[in-house]
């Protein structure tokens, strides 16, 4: 017994004899209208062929609806039975489309057709051939189901529809409190963020970082929809790694400035003059071999060293200030191990070029206002102390328990 393919549609059109006109011009006939007349003829010749094909495999019934459907596009183009290209309206429901850079008008509308947003790449591609000046712009579209070639072009032109992430959280925030703001932004699960976190080093950090405290840049983004927990990341760290180029630190610098200018950011306050002050103090006491003794790296080593979340209070309790971590500067000479929060350009900037003076102290006096007294002897700080003592004593504020 020999088993063979069944002839598919092309074979079967293909085993008709040719049609070969070898008449010209010198014969009196028109060429154009020859060559009509020879267009006809096949048309006639293989609609014959088709419908005797179904007649006989009607006749034996095997599987005529099959051989329809499977052929239906040929067949209906041979017969001009050729049904509707484009949906007609707006769509219904909703689909996330994304155009990524490089993909051009065919590209598109084969992407439009496999969503079933237009019918037809067909429809979507001639109407694009019809205004040649539209352009696309890469990103995610809110778009509907079955809409008309026309209403999806003008869609994907109309910003409104594009679908961003927006991220962003504030300078002076712990890892733990910026993992949490992202988790809630972003809808990143908590637990995929501080996995995706957990090796510094994936995101170009160096190893003397012990986490990526830090080194996630209080900002603003706008995203794709579709970004990871790691992408989050690398685009937070790339984004710190630029501010540091451009106050013009260098490389193998990075970590001591970030760790400066995050106790700056996390001392100065709001008035941004102060963040220069505060500089000049912890380069004084560096020099001068005192150590920082800052309540901002007693919070933080505690907090660090006990796992418990971060205290953001005025004044340490006797239990921070007294333990030994490697963060908490009553308890150790020079810089903390690493960063203690997120620090913005102007304390990075401040770090790098802190203001002239001989301060070794400096305490804020008004929690109110903000405003901060620095001063250079003991006895200048004590009475800068004894004024904030009687600040609180008289607004009896909360910022001072």
């Amino acid at each position: 017994m020999t088993v063979s393919n069944d002839p598919s549609w092309d074979d079967l059109l293909a085993s008709q004899p040719a049609t070969t006109d070898t008449r010209t011009a010198t014969d009196g006939l028109d060429a154009s209208a020859s060559a009509d007349r020879a267009k006809r003829t096949r048309r006639r010749r293989r609609r014959a062929v088709l419908v005797s094909a179904l007649v006989l495999v009607a006749a034996l019934g095997i599987g005529t609806a099959g051989i329809f459907f499977t052929f239906e596009d040929r067949i209906r183009s041979v017969l001009g039975w050729e049904g509707p290209i484009d949906y007609e309206g707006e769509g219904t429901g909703e689909v996330v489309v994304t155009i990524t850079s490089g993909q051009v008008g065919g590209d598109i509308a084969t992407l439009l057709a496999e969503q079933d947003v237009v019918m037809t790449y067909k429809a979507f591609y001639s109407l694009l051939l019809q205004n040649p000046e539209v352009t696309f712009q890469p990103g995610n579209y809110a778009l509907r189901t079955q809409m008309s070639a026309r209403a999806a072009l003008d869609a994907l032109q109309n910003p409104a529809n594009r679908v961003e992430l927006s991220i962003g959280f504030n300078e002076g925030l712990s890892i733990d409190q910026v993992l949490e703001s992202l988790s809630d932004s972003s809808g990143i699960p908590l637990t995929e963020l501080e996995a995706a976190a957990a090796d510094p080093t994936v995101y170009g950090v160096g190893a003397e970082a012990p986490s990526l405290e830090g080194y996630l840049f209080p900002a603003r983004y706008t995203l794709d929809p579709s970004v990871d927990a790691a992408s989050i990341l690398q685009t937070l760290v790339d984004r710190t790694f630029e501010s540091l180029d451009a106050a013009g630190v260098a490389p193998e610098d990075r970590h001591r400035i970030l760790t400066i200018a995050a106790l700056i950011q996390r001392e100065a306050g709001s008035n941004p003059d102060d963040f220069y002050k505060v500089s000049r103090v912890i380069q004084n006491r560096l020099e001068t071999g005192m150590p920082l003794q800052m309540d901002s790296t007693a919070h933080y080593g505690y907090a660090w060293r006990y796992g418990e979340r971060l205290d953001q209070s005025v004044f340490s309790t006797q239990a921070e200030l007294d333990d030994d971590n490697a963060y908490n500067t009553y308890q150790i000479q020079g810089l903390p191990l690493g960063p203690i929060g997120a620090a913005g350009d102007l304390a990075i900037d401040a770090a790098v070029n802190p203001a002239d003076g001989n301060w070794l102290f400096f305490v804020t006096v008004n929690l109110d206002t903000g405003e901060t007294a620095f001063t250079a002897t003991g006895e200048e700080h004590n009475a800068a102390v004894r004024r904030l003592q009687a600040w609180c004593e008289e607004t009896k504020s909360p910022n001072c328990a």
